[in-house]
């Protein structure tokens, strides 16, 4: 009996044995069905089953699947589901080659065109790319900028940690040196080239794709792009029916609420998509509460099998209340002997606001409200099998300012910005808040008018362009040409808003009105002018792609002029400064060479010229023309490696941009500073890796050094608020460090699926050598050539989690962020002081813990 059922157990054994080897192996490369990219991390999955894998880094797969008539299923975020039918015999292997994925997403073809998306180991520049899987998992309730700090080179801080008070900085530049396109469309400011985060704050709601190009970049307009280009492309038109509902809850009162509706794609070719959000919540720091909305409107139609028409319009309203002051360290740690009042809340410490009916009363400085909502009619049409015309027409029509006290009194509710510490004249609670009730009393009193007012800093505009493109295949050479207009209309004024008791205020800056002229609410007063901005350019590309090798050639040419009128300091008729006229011009060049499937090299170099800004060919706030004023200059080469497998992706560069004749307009506290003639050169190393050891582990890994330095001393005028002129210094600045970055950065991330359908993730993100920002007026003594104070390196490290399951029969995933896990104390932004160390420099610091919960659920 014994000897049976050992019989019986051997053969049982053989009949496992045989079906676990009756089994086959399929394979194949995941690609995106527009751009021909590798797609990294799709899941391959046999339907019905719990059996798949992701992609690799190069996007192959290969997966053992029974051998049998088998359905494979292939998905990715942001991308159609494919299913594909598969046969295979005992021990076969089967290669199902290239399989292509079309984005979810109408239209996004054009937007690529217009927004020159790079194409990894063709496009010869240095670029990043943000997947929306990515911005699901880790945005949580950071910064939109925030989600690039793990890119090379990049340094984005919260600044005062008001609702979308974000900056970026890129190699060392500015947001007013790096081209920022939503959908191809510039959006830099047309005056000075600054980009509000504050006005985009919501888009990261509608965001489909994020690309970060380093450099130069692969953009063909002439674009403020000096450190880099960020490409942000938003939603289309969903290709399917559905929609998501989205609810998430932070710290200190933060919650949002999200939709989305689609239609799809209609029998009748038409498509419609519909979003919206809403977040609100107390702020992290003391006294910032928001309330913000951001909505999303698209509707196609598709004209013929080659055309399709598609109209947008996105915005994002919202106000919020601000932290405009630094202070020294010393204040926030309770020890400040000037301040008459105890400091308990330690690095969330906001001196800048007060209560009124109860409610948080941001002063000067410490409120903003704007709405920029911006709408486009796209076009596209497939003229034949190598031509593509692509036209955008847009327009977008701001609103809005940031609040600002005024008035002889107006130090009864500001702060010494400079000394950390209230004038003797400031009106405080006990507690330190703002006390409006006092200064209430002393308008109500006043025989001249309200001492001290409520004012609004109009910073509107209207804004017109076309954007058009022509793409066409001559023999191997892609052709581009386009043209790229622009009118732009910026009004800036201050108007009242509250007299805060008082019957009236005064103000005689106006030319045009009687002296002395009682004020009221709703009534103009300081400055009123207008900055006009024309532009029409055109450009061309050839870039030839065969086999191993792709190069490209292109250049641009634009005419660009100003026109400013003053309604308050000219009478009418001769309000006008007449238009004055620059040619910027553009000449780039690269060249890519695939060495083998693994291995690649390119190479980019380019020179161009850049207008001056608005406020450097207008400097004194007046129509006066500085006949003088200088184009920049900017020479830039980078050289660069990659490497390529389905386990390991490296990416080396190098990089060096010289530029000549800067103009650089810096803003501390209440002091405008206008410095032109500044000569910078920034150069550095840059490298990427991506490890994928198997098929549920990836690491990031990120590491740069730059050398960012001023190279000259130049002369500059400083303004105050009002735009009084406060006097002419020269500025000592020669090989002192370039500041508010951190000139070495560095990231390591691994995220790993711990059990099915959900993934736990670790971010690592380390910045050194970051110089505070230098405040020219200190920089006046030629004997003092010392480096601005050095902020302590930091090491961060934040978590998320996403789990996706099923709520019945619909699809939905639960989020989880947690920001600085540690609880760090860290100076993320600094002002440089007289003695050049930390007990003189005024500080920002980054925020602590901060944490996240969202669910979203698809249908």
């Amino acid at each position: 009996m014994k000897n049976v059922k050992l019989l019986f157990i051997i053969l049982m054994s053989f009949l496992f044995v045989g079906a676990g080897m009756a089994q086959g192996v399929v394979k194949g490369i995941l690609k995106d069905a527009q751009t021909n990219e590798t797609l990294i991390g799709a899941t391959v999955l046999v339907k019905g089953t719990n059996v798949g894998v992701t992609t690799n880094l190069d996007g192959s797969f290969s997966l053992k699947v029974p051998a049998d008539k088998i359905t494979l299923q292939f998905s990715y975020v942001g991308y159609e589901s494919k299913e594909m039918s598969v046969s295979l015999s005992t021990g076969s292997t089967k290669d199902l080659g290239t399989i292509t994925l079309k984005p979810s997403s109408i239209g996004l073809t054009e937007v690529n065109v217009l927004a020159s998306i790079a194409v990894d180991r063709e496009t010869p520049v240095a670029v990043s790319n943000i997947q929306p899987r990515i911005i699901e998992e880790k945005l949580g309730n950071q910064e939109f900028p925030e989600i690039l700090k793990t890119t090379p080179s990049v340094y984005a801080t919260k600044q005062g940690g008001g609702y979308g008070d974000s900056r970026i900085n890129l190699r060392g530049f500015s947001s007013n040196n790096i081209g920022v396109l939503i959908n191809g469309v510039p959006v830099n400011d047309m005056e000075n080239g600054k980009v509000y985060w504050s006005n985009w704050a919501g888009l990261s709601d509608v965001t489909q794709t994020i690309q970060v190009q380093r450099g130069l970049g692969a953009s063909k307009l002439a674009l403020s792009s000096v450190g880099g280009t960020i490409n942000i492309l938003t939603k289309t038109t969903d290709v399917q029916e559905g929609g998501s509902v989205y609810s998430g809850i932070g710290n200190d009162g933060m919650h949002k609420f999200m939709f989305t509706l689609s239609t799809g794609l209609m029998k009748n070719g038409w498509a419609i998509t519909i979003s919206g959000a809403h977040s609100y919540g107390n702020g992290y720091v003391d006294g910032t509460n928001y309330d913000a909305y951001s909505y999303f409107f698209n509707v196609s139609k598709q004209l013929s099998n080659n055309q399709r028409l598609s109209f947008t319009v996105f915005g994002a309203p919202q106000w919020h209340n601000q932290r405009g002051n630094q202070h020294f360290i010393k204040t926030y740690r309770g020890q400040n002997d000037e301040i008459p009042y105890p400091v308990q809340s330690g690095y969330k410490y906001n001196s800048d606001y007060g209560y009124r009916d109860g409610k948080v009363y941001g002063g000067a400085y410490a409120y903003n409200v704007y709405h920029k909502p911006q709408a486009s009619l796209n076009h596209f049409w497939q003229i034949n099998d190598k031509t593509i015309w692509t036209t955008a027409v847009y327009a977008s029509i701001a609103t809005g300012g940031g609040r600002r006290v005024d008035g002889t009194g107006m130090q009864m509710l500001s702060w010494d910005y400079k000394l950390d510490k209230p004038y003797s004249s400031t009106k405080l609670t006990p507690e330190g808040y703002y006390d409006y009730s006092a200064v209430m009393d002393i308008n109500k009193a006043s025989l001249n008018g309200s001492q001290a007012i409520i004012g609004m800093s109009v910073n509107s505009h209207q804004w017109y362009g076309v954007l058009s493109t022509l793409n066409t295949k001559i023999n191997n050479i892609n052709v581009t040409a386009g043209i790229d207009g622009r009118y732009y209309i910026g009004k800036h004024t201050k108007e009242v808003t509250d007299l805060l008791g008082g019957k009236f205020f005064i103000d005689n800056s106006d030319i045009n009105r009687t002296a002395y002229t009682p004020l009221h609410k709703g009534d103009l007063y300081s400055y009123y002018d207008d900055g006009i901005v024309r532009w029409i350019g055109v450009f061309l590309q050839g870039e030839y792609v065969k086999d191993k090798f792709s190069a490209f050639v292109s250049g641009s040419i634009s005419s660009k002029a100003y026109n400013r009128k003053d309604y308050f300091l000219y009478t009418p008729g001769n309000q006008y400064s007449g238009w004055v006229n620059f040619m910027p011009w553009s000449v780039k060049a690269g060249a890519n060479y695939n060495l083998s499937e693994h291995h690649n090299i390119y190479i980019n170099g380019g020179y161009f010229t850049r207008s001056p800004y608005f406020n450097v060919v207008f400097p004194n706030y007046t129509n006066d023309i500085n006949h003088n004023a200088k184009y920049e200059r900017v020479l830039s080469t980078e050289v660069g490696y990659g490497y390529t497998s389905s386990k390991l992706n490296i990416r080396l560069g190098l990089y060096r941009t010289l530029w000549l004749d800067k103009g650089l307009t810096v803003t501390l506290g209440q002091i405008r500073s206008n410095i032109s003639g500044l000569d910078a050169l920034h150069q550095g190393i840059e490298l990427t890796t991506t490890y994928k050891p198997f098929s549920k582990l990836v690491l990031n890994g990120m590491f740069s050094l730059g050398d960012w330095r001023w190279m000259n001393n130049v002369s500059f005028k400083a303004y105050d608020d009002n735009n009084v002129y406060q006097g002419t210094y020269n500025a000592y600045l020669k090989n002192i460090h370039v500041g508010n970055a951190a000139q070495t950065t560095a990231a390591l991330s691994a995220q790993i699926q711990v059990v099915k359908n959900m993934k736990v993730g670790v971010d690592f993100t380390y910045f050194g050598r970051n110089y505070a920002e230098f405040d020219p007026s200190y920089r006046t003594d030629s004997t003092d050539v010392a480096d601005a104070w050095m902020m302590p390196n930091v090491g961060l490290i934040d978590l998320n989690a996403d789990y996706r399951f099923k709520i019945g029969k619909f699809n939905a995933s639960l989020y989880a962020n947690l920001n600085n896990f540690l609880n760090t104390p860290y100076i993320a932004d600094a002002t440089d002081g007289a003695t050049h160390d930390a007990a003189s420099a005024l500080v920002w610091y980054g925020f602590g813990r901060t944490w996240y919960f969202g669910l979203k659920i698809r249908f």
